[in-house]
């Protein structure tokens, strides 16, 4: 696919940081210590495998292709690696089919559909790509792997130790945010190193949280804006990996160590660890879409979720875009979906306001376009066959 700005591929992204996989080396028991270096190794494999085949070749997903398609379909595809590392699988469940009895096969069908719907029923995009691209999720990856990535063409669940982490298809958040990174790739900007990582992170942090919100059918006041609870096991000390509400609180334990997310700008972490922060700086922006939304109030998907998808597709959005022209981003997005000066104006402002990022509006103008039910309003596409 010709892509007016380039192909971005960027490296491997898994649900769990590298800084997460060091203190359970360092900290762990031996099997602990053992899962954890074998994790590591592996993502270190599929990054260098992956950074190689975009060197050398563009990126050619499974498609549905059509014509002018009237209404958009989810084609889902659930293979069983059956505890080995050598793809595809057996396929055990595909579109339309029901329910087969293994929860992380059902969980990942039911996240897939999940993310596919929130994309397509809110802000019509034909899966990740809005081209139709078939989802693929491979299950029961390894023995004992404890992490979930996506590649680029397909998401890949471990099955997690049990004593540390559960299953990695748990957390429909987490799925939601693997397949995230493939919208975020698609649209061009965003590499993955530094602030421009973090947003990159934090932008299917946000769409991952989104697809759980209205999966479960909550409003912002009613959300837990944790990511991937339930992942961490029974005596764990934590509740999940991330908190979008409260950066930092995720969990505080022994093994894992202490969650190291900042939600402000006064305590940004300067590291070359995790391709600059990516992971752990996240939590800023987080914040302030969490911020956003709850001030806003309703659903979250819906005004604050349109002013960030928005955002990510304005042709402003540099590769390497850092927080405050992010910031501005936003704000440009609510003036053109609601208009300028108006309570979702304010909102944006207040939001990044309170995380350190003081806000203000490029001179450009921006023309108010009244958003349609449950559809983003149109502006130019960055595909030339849109």
């Amino acid at each position: 696919m010709f892509h007016p700005r380039g192909h971005h591929r960027h490296s491997l992204h898994c649900i769990l940081p590298p800084y997460l996989l060091r203190s359970v080396a360092q900290n762990g028991t031996g099997p602990q210590r053992a899962a954890a270096l074998h994790t590591a190794a592996v993502d270190s494999t599929f990054r260098s495998l992956r950074f190689a085949s975009t060197q050398t070749a563009q990126r050619a997903p499974s498609r549905i292709i059509s014509g002018m398609m009237a209404e958009s379909q989810c084609h889902r595809s659930i293979y069983d690696l059956q505890g080995q590392e050598t793809f595809p699988g057996t396929l055990a469940r595909s579109e339309g089919q029901g329910a087969t009895g293994d929860v992380a096969v059902d969980e990942a069908y039911d996240g897939l559909g999940a993310t596919y719907d929130l994309l397509w029923e809110v802000y019509g995009r034909n899966s990740i790509d809005d081209s139709g691209m078939r989802l693929n999720a491979h299950v029961h990856y390894g023995t004992n792997y404890d992490n979930a990535f996506w590649d680029g063409q397909r998401m890949v669940f471990g099955d997690g130790g049990g004593d540390l982490f559960n299953r990695f298809t748990i957390a429909i958040d987490i799925i939601g945010h693997e397949l995230a990174h493939g919208m975020t790739e698609d649209e061009g900007p965003l590499v993955y190193f530094r602030q421009a990582g973090a947003l990159n992170e934090s932008m299917s942090d946000v769409f991952g949280s989104l697809v759980k919100q209205k999966f479960l059918n909550q409003t912002a006041d009613k959300a837990d804006w944790l990511i991937g609870a339930g992942l961490l096991a029974d005596g764990v000390q934590g509740k999940a990996l991330r908190s979008m509400k409260a950066p930092g609180t995720a969990y505080d334990d022994p093994v894992l160590g202490k969650d190291p997310q900042p939600g402000h700008m006064r305590d940004f972490v300067r590291t070359w660890e995790d391709n600059g922060g990516v992971h752990i700086n996240s939590g800023i922006p987080n914040r302030a879409f969490f911020l956003l939304a709850t001030q806003l109030g309703g659903y979250a998907w819906e005004k604050a979720g349109h002013i960030w998808y928005e955002a990510l597709r304005d042709t402003r959005l540099r590769p390497d875009c850092g927080f405050a022209r992010f910031a501005r981003v936003t704000l440009m997005a609510a003036a053109r979906l609601y208009g300028e000066g108006g309570a979702e104006d304010t909102a944006v402002r207040d939001a990044w306001n309170q995380v350190g990022i003081p806000v203000t509006r490029e001179k450009v103008s921006v023309a108010f376009i009244p958003p349609q039910q449950g559809v983003p309003a149109s502006k130019p596409s960055r595909r030339p066959n849109a």
